[in-house]
């Protein structure tokens, strides 16, 4: 039983390392993508796959093997002959270069895999990765919208205690607490989610990384406001906070040209596995072809008489004669197979160059909305804010009307946080198509 679990249990032992190397503080991209690297299973798999056609092209590079035969005339040892015999095939026509070359080419198609896989696994990654940190920044501005209403909700009580409002305003003031409640709940567990899902990468069922650590609208705790507590109309007024500065928000850079993009696809991982199935096909047709000329066998041995009390040498050739079977079939299936991997190569630029543009029209689509909010809804929502903020210090809106302006507020930063978070999906779907590293 020993003997059984042993070789499984250091088969298993190098991924099992790699997911306890995952740091149990705050996680940068870049570390990230390491992680998912050294240990996302499809990429294990892949690398041992390239280990196995190492094992392939030696395989091809070797020469066939002799034989060697006994025959035996007649039972009697006075009159018997016995004969032994080694041949050894010769193989004509480039087979074995063919062959070889066909194997090299089948591992740099693997090889091209491994690297498609790996640009595919970055991708998800930077995606995971950003959609953890937009999760964080919600569930800041959720935390937020739930410490105001509850305050709110708390002063609306008060304020119905003490006759200044009716108590329709109370029950008001506590729906909305319930409703920021559930918003912020749906937070917790659209965070515990996305750094599940990061997590899985590099195949961690537990996440250990205390944040993701980068700069994507980040929302640091809001300053309070001391003036409020200068006033009189509440025993106990509630602290109201700011948002951060837009300055603080960083704006989404335009995309590099089409025309360089598309460029960039000629070189693309998908464009390289497609280039390299066309070699490896063709490598293959020249295997079939070279398989039209019949190998020779060449047989040297010696004949013992027991009669004649000598023994002879014998020589031989064996030659085929290809009147039937010349490998037309398999000859013309490989030259069928190459031309479906040519039209397929057409195919995947096809699809890439359409995928590109798809892409960069949602990145461009999201930009928009992230300059729309950060240059007008967000100055107007702030301003709305301020307005509701200075009108209620001077007794002229109540809280509920400054409650509605900061809820509105909140909102306009959350759209531009899930604007910002589609951009970056969109850039990911860029960098996988083109196989590009996230900065």
């Amino acid at each position: 039983m020993y003997n059984y679990w042993l070789p499984l249990w250091l088969a298993a032992w190098p991924a099992c390392a790699q997911a306890v190397n995952e740091p149990c503080a705050p996680l940068t991209l870049s570390a990230a993508q390491a992680l998912a690297d050294a240990a996302h299973p499809g990429l294990v798999a892949a690398r041992h796959d390239l280990l196995a056609e190492d094992g392939a092209v030696l395989q091809a590079g070797l020469p066939p093997n002799p034989s060697l035969s006994l025959e035996r005339v007649d039972t009697r040892r006075d009159t018997r002959e016995t004969t032994l015999q080694l041949s050894q095939p010769l193989e004509l026509g480039g087979k074995r270069a063919a062959r070889l070359q066909a194997a090299e080419r089948g591992r740099e198609g693997v090889a091209a895999l491994l690297s498609q896989r790996r640009a595919e696994v970055r991708a998800d990654t930077a995606a995971a990765w950003f959609a953890v940190l937009a999760a964080q920044a919600q569930l800041r501005l959720a935390q937020q919208a739930s410490e105001l209403a509850q305050r709110a909700a708390a002063a609306t009580a008060r304020r119905v205690v003490a006759g200044k409002v009716s108590p329709v305003e109370e029950t008001r003031a506590q729906v909305a607490a319930s409703t920021v409640k559930l918003d912020l709940i749906r937070a917790h567990g659209a965070l515990a989610t996305a750094r599940a899902k990061l997590a899985a990468l590099w195949a961690n069922p537990a996440p250990c990384f205390a944040q993701a650590a980068g700069a994507m609208a980040a929302l640091p705790a809001l300053p309070e406001r001391p003036e409020l507590s200068k006033l009189s109309e509440w025993p106990e007024p509630p602290e109201l906070r700011e948002l951060p500065e837009l300055s603080e928000l960083p704006e989404l850079p335009e995309l590099p040209p089409l025309a360089s993009q598309r460029e960039r696809l000629l070189q693309a991982p998908a464009m390289q596995v497609a280039r390299a199935e066309l070699a490896s096909r063709q490598a293959a047709a020249r295997v079939e072809l070279s398989r039209r000329t019949p190998d020779v066998a060449l047989t040297v041995g010696g004949k013992r008489s027991e009669e004649l009390g000598r023994t002879q040498a014998v020589f031989g050739v064996t030659l085929p004669l290809p009147l039937f079977d010349r490998n037309q079939g398999a000859v013309l299936a490989a030259a069928r197979r190459v031309d479906q991997a040519r039209d397929g190569l057409s195919a995947v630029a096809s699809q890439l160059a359409a995928e590109l543009v798809q892409a960069r029209e949602e990145y461009a689509g999201a930009r928009a909305q992230a300059l729309a909010l950060r240059r007008e809804i967000l100055p107007g929502a702030q301003s709305a804010y301020d307005a509701a903020s200075t009108g209620f210090e001077y007794g002229k809106f109540g809280f509920l009307d400054v409650l509605d302006a900061q809820r509105t507020l909140l909102q306009a930063q959350s759209h531009y946080l899930t604007t910002l978070a589609d951009a970056h999906r969109a850039q990911a779907a860029i960098d996988r198509l083109i196989g590009a590293e996230h900065e």
